[in-house]
């Protein structure tokens, strides 16, 4: 049995499974009505897995997994107030588990995004974590936080709290480190996401949240006619592995100039050797906010006229455009992953931090909180 989704043509088809919901046309989307949660859970790791839902009074609605910490799914009023899953994920713990994406809606940690050939130095001794990204360390390693399970404690309909305690020398990473993610559904239309930790060593942290975003609704189609504003005067070129330069660079007349709305497939596919490392976009961006809480981000989707706008205190934004999809998965309302079906725009610090002495640290020290937040607000852009 699977989680039940609804989906609803505007042109008038319902979408109820893979072989009649076509997302590839131009002129639908998808809209969730409802969601079965019994069939989510079982156990991994020995660990029970379960699915708690928040939620306010505007009709924004979340389902977070303790499996991973996982945004499941994130229903918000479109444009003619029908309620729209904007987050893609799986109809089961086990679905997940077996995916050939691992990260989708999750936590991420120890450290988000990529390390170069796995390797640091810290305090005089090298550490070496396992390569899973070609030669590089992408999101804390073989078994990061996103397959684990944490414990949850749901205080309220609108806030849930995961904590995880990770141990010295996981995934080769020094010191015992504890985490405390806190989800809160906003009273403003928004989901807010609240880090912490905790070491008794110096150890690398970066943690973000892994959502994968279709504003039109999961299995729509392409994002590519998603309009996108990133508040960045620059962004990390990166190597043919996707490890940083060194340098930031201007975005202005390049292809990563999103300083005014943009739509992301606009210019993909211009000759640009960033983008041919990338597949596309995956990319850090360099936020002008610097660590201020403030605006990072804003998003439209073209159909649904759902419009998202991030917030956070954190220096860079990673911007994913969906390129490595391939449509291997299935999602919970019964629609493939396809190429460029979603995008993610991950708050952090920016990539192989640990080893770029000119980009801000990503080190905790004993004694210290690592403490962060980012905010996820939805309206309709009229």
């Amino acid at each position: 049995m699977n989680i039940k989704y609804m989906g609803l043509m505007l042109a008038g088809s319902v979408f109820l499974s893979a072989c009649n919901n076509n997302p590839k046309e131009e002129n639908s989307f998808t809209a969730a009505v409802s969601t079965d949660t019994a069939a989510f859970g079982g156990k991994i790791d020995g660990k029970e897995v379960k699915l708690y839902t928040i939620k306010n009074s505007k009709g924004l609605t979340a389902d977070i997994s303790n499996y991973g910490g996982r945004l499941v799914s994130l229903i918000v009023p479109d444009k003619d107030g029908k309620p729209t899953d904007v987050v893609l994920g799986f109809a089961t713990a086990d679905d997940y588990k077996s995916s050939s994406e691992p990260y989708y809606g999750a936590t991420i940690g120890r450290v988000g995004n990529r390390i170069a050939k796995g390797k640091f130095t810290l305090d005089g001794v090298n550490y070496s974590i396992f390569t899973n990204n070609g030669q590089n360390t992408l999101h804390g390693g073989k078994k990061g936080f996103q397959d684990v399970v944490w414990d949850a404690d749901q205080t309220s309909d609108s806030t849930l709290t995961l904590t995880y305690h990770s141990p010295d020398g996981e995934e080769n990473f020094p010191g015992n480190l504890d985490v405390k993610v806190t989800f809160t559904a906003m009273a403003n239309n928004g989901i807010r996401f609240d880090y912490e930790a905790t070491t008794d060593k110096r150890t690398p942290v970066n943690l973000t949240n892994h959502a994968f975003f279709n504003l039109n609704g999961e299995g729509s189609g392409t994002i590519n006619d998603h309009l996108l504003q990133i508040e960045a005067d620059a962004y990390t070129p990166v190597d043919s592995t996707l490890i940083p330069l060194g340098k930031n660079q201007p975005v202005a007349n390049t292809p990563f100039d999103f300083t005014k709305f943009t739509s992301i497939g606009s210019r993909v596919g211009t000759a640009n050797e960033q983008l041919t490392f990338g597949g596309g976009y995956d990319h850090n961006f360099v936020l002008r906010k610097s660590n201020a809480f403030g605006l990072a981000a804003s998003v439209i989707g073209d159909k649904s006229k759902i419009l998202m706008k991030i917030y956070t205190d954190q220096p860079g934004l990673q911007f994913y455009g969906g390129n490595f999809m391939k449509g291997e998965n299935t999602l919970k309302n019964g629609v493939k992953d396809d190429y460029r079906t979603a995008i993610a725009l991950e708050t952090q610090h920016f990539p192989d931090a640990v080893n770029q002495p000119d980009f801000p640290s990503i080190i905790l020290n004993p004694g210290e909180i690592y403490k962060t937040s980012s905010e996820y607000l939805f309206s309709v852009e009229k």
